[in-house]
């Protein structure tokens, strides 16, 4: 995939740079007002599915497991579409994956950023 894709936690503020700003939370972040988030849009239909994101429960020993569960979560022709708009967006001014995780090595985002970038 050509064009600027990165990663940043919703907590951090805004930046030009960010080109646009996609929550792919399927929850939206304790304490964010809409305002302060300054999204281009929130892609619920990238996340990972209740269950997993349970089984999951930010636990970095279970990140590699996690990992494959959610690429095949991902590979679903339902999530498809979605997958394209965020390629699209990669491809104009940039985008930025906003996530809430604490932990910045082991969360969706992530596997999602390498799942757009290998396609």
């Amino acid at each position: 995939m050509s064009g600027r894709l990165r990663l940043k936690r919703i907590y951090d503020p805004a930046e030009a740079s960010d080109g646009a700003r996609v929550l792919v939370d399927r929850l939206w972040p304790r304490g964010v007002t809409k305002e302060a988030a300054q999204l281009t849009l929130w892609l619920k239909e990238v996340a990972p599915s209740p269950e997993l994101r349970d089984w999951f429960g930010h636990r970095p020993e279970r990140f590699d497991e996690f990992q494959a569960r959610y690429t095949e979560e991902l590979a679903a022709p339902a999530v498809r579409p979605h997958l394209e708009r965020l390629r699209r967006l990669a491809a104009g001014d940039g985008l930025t994956l906003l996530y809430a995780a604490k932990d910045e090595r082991h969360n969706h985002a992530i596997v999602l950023k390498r799942h757009l970038e290998r396609e």
